[in-house]
């Protein structure tokens, strides 16, 4: 009977209808980057709120500044200044200067946000207007807004439909393009009853076929949703190392201050005038401001990093430890094989023929709907097997990954199992049964070739071994040779036996594993790491890796994993490809890098500053001889410096969102390399900058 519930004459309209929701969501995409910038500037100005600026005690102290610029502009006698308008204009300029200073950091931050801001608005027109057919108890079908569905609900799915939200698919089988979540334009064939293959994504859209699909998400609680909430919450809580760097920023000023205050002192015992603007001045260009500017900015530039690898990470904390990391846990299966294993063939021991071996393992595997489970019924049934017993009078056994065996009780009371060899091996043994050497060989046999054997019984006789195949994913051996360059111990660890497990890690290139894990191993391989004081990254895509992917303090899940393990992650790899993680430690050690570099440039530009200003103002000393710009005068001199000290701040931007260049070398030539790099051009490019705004400035009445 076809599942259909929907007349086949309504499908061209269907696909129509739901090419025309992803043309108009393209457009929606093309105008919210062309908005980008426009959004940018308008957000840095409504961040001059107190509330926002608050938050970041140097750009505080800069607005404060601003301030009392102001107030000496207006009322030049209020801090004991001449009231001339030489020096109200000079006044002026440092206000302006200093809100500039101050608009341009906003900028800075905002641009960040706003290119996430862009990312949430196309993803919220892909699930605008998205209507479902649900499916009701009695039969009847009524099509219904997305955002109505609830969890639990059913609906029904022909080509040409866009997913409405998160669900497993209970029925049928059907090619779907997640395009619109992964980038990845091949469609993937989903299927009821495949362990990572049943589960869809809203969003996507149906390209052949039709599916039944159980809605296994609240209501705004969508991957979609999720990945909106995400980006959208990158106006967050600081990081811890961001935390760190902002309160040392504001210690650093509060020392600048207490060396700033007693200029005037000094002026007056060398008989220098030194005016409060002046001072002001001094203290804003000697803080870090660029650093401050950009300490945002470099946070959010990772997660952009990230997300343009079609990863999805649940905050940036999970990012900045993932540049920490010590330890690398992968789970074998699906992450570093490809995860379909399906039988390639039938090993009879005990004198049984093929015939009867392909029977046991076609009635083990009956009530099995994973993809490897369907693959042993197809084999057996291609050498002749078929059901010779009442399916509907059968007792399914459930396989778990605790007890590693699962079957059928016939109706004649016949037993028959299939599952790790050695969980097949105990069964036999509690009902009286025994085993020959000829199954040891037929075990390792496949071991050795890195498949996976599994054992199928009748009562209390073994008839021989399944030989499961999977394949290595490719490049993985060189991305764990480069994690190994970068000092990250890898360990892979699995449910499947010792040899097998061995002989796939020496093809990735593996140093350690774990064979024949149960979940709790997995847990306690993650907190054993732990209590040495390591900080561990953990893979996996099964619902027995979700409790060791909570523990883990990054955990990647891959899209094509079960709801659980996605859910116990912090970062989700859309593509499913777990040599994505070299990817991801190396963004992480790029953000730690950026702020590294800002640091060094920005203690760098401070020296130069120092010898730009100091001589100047207090010419009058043997300072002056100091002076190696040979700057115009006092007034010109700070304006040069402030204006350097504000336009720095964008020419920085695209290093703080893109990152410095990163190459898998060793820490100390890292760190070798930026600091000459960006240590030489924080001291040489203000010399030359300052000198060039200065030889402006002395064209005009503010020198």
């Amino acid at each position: 009977m076809p599942m259909n519930p929907v007349a086949t004459t309504s499908k061209s309209k269907l696909a129509t209808s739901a090419s025309k929701e992803l043309r108009s969501s393209r457009k929606k995409v093309k105008a919210s980057k062309k908005g980008l910038y426009g959004r940018a500037i308008k957000d840095a100005f409504a961040k001059f709120n107190p509330k926002h600026i608050i938050k970041n005690p140097v750009l505080l102290v800069v607005w404060v500044s601003s301030f009392i610029t102001l107030a000496a502009t207006i009322f030049p006698l209020l801090f004991g200044s001449p009231a001339n308008s030489n020096a109200q204009l000079f006044n002026g300029a440092v206000t302006t200067v200093l809100f500039i200073t101050i608009w341009l950091a906003n900028f800075a931050e905002a641009f960040a946000q706003s290119r996430g801001k862009a990312q949430a608005d196309v993803l919220r027109s892909i699930k605008s207007d998205i209507n479902a057919k649900k499916l009701f108890p009695d039969g009847t079908v009524s099509e219904v807004p997305a955002t109505s569905l609830q969890r639990g609900d059913t609906v029904y799915a022909v080509a040409g439909d866009i997913v409405p939200t998160d669900g497993e698919v209970i029925m049928g089988a059907a090619s779907v393009d997640e395009g619109a979540i992964t980038g990845e334009s091949a469609p993937i064939l989903k299927e009821a009853g495949s362990d990572v293959a049943s589960y869809v994504t809203g969003g996507s859209r149906i390209i052949s076929d039709e599916l039944i699909i159980r809605i296994t998400v609240d209501p705004d609680k969508g991957f979609i949703n999720r990945m909106i909430y995400v980006i959208e919450r990158r106006e967050r809580k600081k990081t811890p190392n961001e935390a760190t760097l902002t309160v040392l920023l504001a210690l650093i000023s509060l020392i600048f201050l207490s060396v700033v205050a007693t200029f005037p002192v000094l002026a007056y015992y060398v008989k220098t005038p030194i005016s409060v603007p002046v001072v002001i001045a001094v203290f804003v260009a000697l803080i870090p401001t660029t650093l401050a500017s950009l300490l945002s900015a470099t946070t959010i530039g990772g997660m952009d990093r990230v997300a343009q690898l079609n990863l999805i990470a649940t905050s940036a904390r999970a990012v900045e430890a993932c540049g920490d990391v010590n330890t690398l846990i992968l789970d074998k299966t699906g992450t570093v094989t490809r995860g379909n294993r399906l039988a390639d063939g039938f090993i009879p021991i005990n004198g049984h023929t093929m015939q009867e071996i392909a029977y046991v393992a076609l009635a083990a595997s009956i009530f099995d709907d994973t993809s490897e489970g369907k693959s042993i019924v197809r084999l057996a049934q291609r050498l002749g097997a078929r059901i010779d017993f009442d399916y509907q009078a059968a007792l399914p056994i459930k396989f778990s990954a605790r007890n590693r065996i699962g079957g059928t009780n016939l109706p004649n009371g016949s037993m028959v199992r299939k599952g790790a060899v050695d969980a097949v091996k105990s069964f036999i043994q509690r009902y009286g049964g025994s085993f020959s050497t000829e199954l040891n060989s037929a075990y390792e046999m496949v071991s050795q070739q890195g498949g996976t054997p599994l054992a199928v019984s009748m009562n209390n006789e073994i008839y021989g071994i399944i030989y499961l195949k999977d394949n290595i994913k490719p490049g993985i051996r060189e991305r764990f040779g480069q994690l190994r360059r970068l000092g990250v111990r890898t360990i892979m660890i699995t449910g499947d036996n010792h040899i097998t497990t061995s002989v796939i890690a020496r093809e990735a290139g593996v140093k350690e594993f774990i064979a024949e894990a149960t979940p709790e191993d997995k847990i306690a391989v993650v907190q054993r790491e732990q209590a040495e004081g390591k900080l561990v990254a953990m893979t996996g895509d099964g619902t027995n890796d979700a409790a060791a992917l909570a523990q883990a303090n990054v955990a990647v899940a891959m899209n094509n994993g079960t709801q659980a393990a996605k859910e116990a992650a912090n970062i989700i790899d859309l593509d499913s490809d777990p040599t994505k993680l070299i990817d991801i430690i190396g963004i992480g050690k790029q953000v730690l890098m950026t702020r590294g570099a800002l640091i060094t440039f920005s203690v760098f530009n401070n020296i130069a500053k120092y010898f730009a200003i100091i001589p100047v103002i207090f010419a009058p000393t043997n300072l002056s001889k100091l002076n190696l710009m040979n700057l115009t005068s006092t007034n010109s001199a700070v304006l040069s410096v402030l204006i350097y000290n504000a336009l720095i701040i964008p020419v920085l931007i695209p290093l703080a969102l893109k990152g410095v260049p990163f190459t898998p070398i060793a820490p100390n030539q890292l760190l070798q390399r930026n600091f000459l790099i960006y240590g030489l051009a924080g001291l040489i490019i203000p010399f030359i900058v300052i000198k060039l705004i200065d030889l402006i400035i002395s064209l005009t009445v503010l020198a």
